[in-house]
């Protein structure tokens, strides 16, 4: 138990901090948002650049991991928008958020660094697969459920160039394209490119738990508590289900990539999730489940940990 806690308790205690301090005004909201845009536009692409550029493609490209994530979070994400929709009557949009809710992490403000200090330098490449399969296919997936759901949304085209200008300009993509082009060409960084990477990596995972704290602050939940519990016992308990069951389906996996995938399946949803249910009138539920599994997530995080006796 002592050993758990000396993992989770500093990473909850820096988003406690960042918390605090938005509380008493040390950290406006304006300011959470400019450091939540360094950690998501330079520190996070840098770590991303750093870890993949400097392995070998081969390495990097573990299809088996992809697809055993990619299927247990389209799995999560199935059940809980089928859920929604059919069996609570929920709108077409509705739907899909609640399942984004439940099988999209957020995997580099808190499901890195809590792996980070579970597996070392594994987390780095397990959060680029993670993100992969997030942005390509999770969020996508999303848009495209709500634009159809949407009175009066536009034509199929002018969706696929919405969709399409969005994963264009992702900070996180541009990340993954760039350290997957140095480790296909086998080409070196130079010395200072390498070094400053390696500052700004370097300042990803303590400044996002701080981001996610003081960005907590002042959301207000609202009483949306069917829905809530739903995400919220999704994301924190059916997602890291299904990733277990769909890792120890693939017996080429190992027992680290099983344990990344269930750390980064286990952290709350992506940062983003209100802003993305803002598009479609739902910002209050999206931001009521954010906080709900935010604050549950150590006591979840924690029992996962106990389990699997690390």
């Amino acid at each position: 138990m002592r050993d758990v806690l000396g993992i989770t308790l500093p990473i909850f205690l820096i988003i406690l901090l960042g918390f605090v301090s938005a509380r008493r005004g040390l950290v406006s909201r304006d300011q959470a948002r400019g450091m939540g845009n360094f950690v998501i536009r330079f520190a996070l692409p840098a770590l991303l650049v750093r870890e993949l550029g400097s392995r070998p493609i081969s390495e990097i490209l573990q299809l088996d991991y992809l697809l055993a994530y990619a299927l247990a979070s389209l799995a999560v994400f199935a059940l809980g928008a089928g859920f929604s929709r059919y069996g609570r009557g929920d709108s077409l949009a509705g739907a899909a958020l609640n399942g984004l809710g439940m099988s999209g992490s957020n995997s580099g403000f808190i499901g890195y660094p809590v792996a980070v200090m579970v597996v070392g330098t594994p987390a780095a490449l397990a959060m680029a697969l993670g993100m992969m399969v997030e942005s390509v296919i999770m969020v996508p997936l999303t848009l495209i459920l709500c634009e159809i759901g949407k009175e009066g949304g536009g034509s199929r085209l002018q969706l696929a160039a919405q969709i399409g200008r969005r994963l264009a300009g992702n900070p996180m993509l541009l990340g993954i394209a760039a350290g997957l082009s140095l480790s296909l060409l086998q080409l070196p960084l130079p010395g200072v490119l390498a070094h400053s990477l390696e500052l700004l990596a370097r300042a990803s995972a303590p400044l996002a738990l701080f981001v996610i704290g003081a960005t907590l602050h002042g959301l207000k939940p609202g009483g949306l508590w069917l829905d809530v519990g739903q995400i919220t016992v999704g994301k924190l308990l059916l997602h890291p289900l299904a990733v277990w069951i769909a890792f120890s389906l693939s017996p080429s996996l190992s027992q680290t990539q099983l344990l990344t995938a269930l750390l980064f399946a286990s952290a709350p949803m992506m940062s983003i999730y209100p802003l993305i249910g803002q598009q479609y009138g739902l910002e209050n539920r999206c931001t009521a489940a954010l906080v709900s599994a935010t604050a549950l997530s150590f006591f979840s995080i924690s029992l996962l940990l106990m389990l699997l006796d690390v």
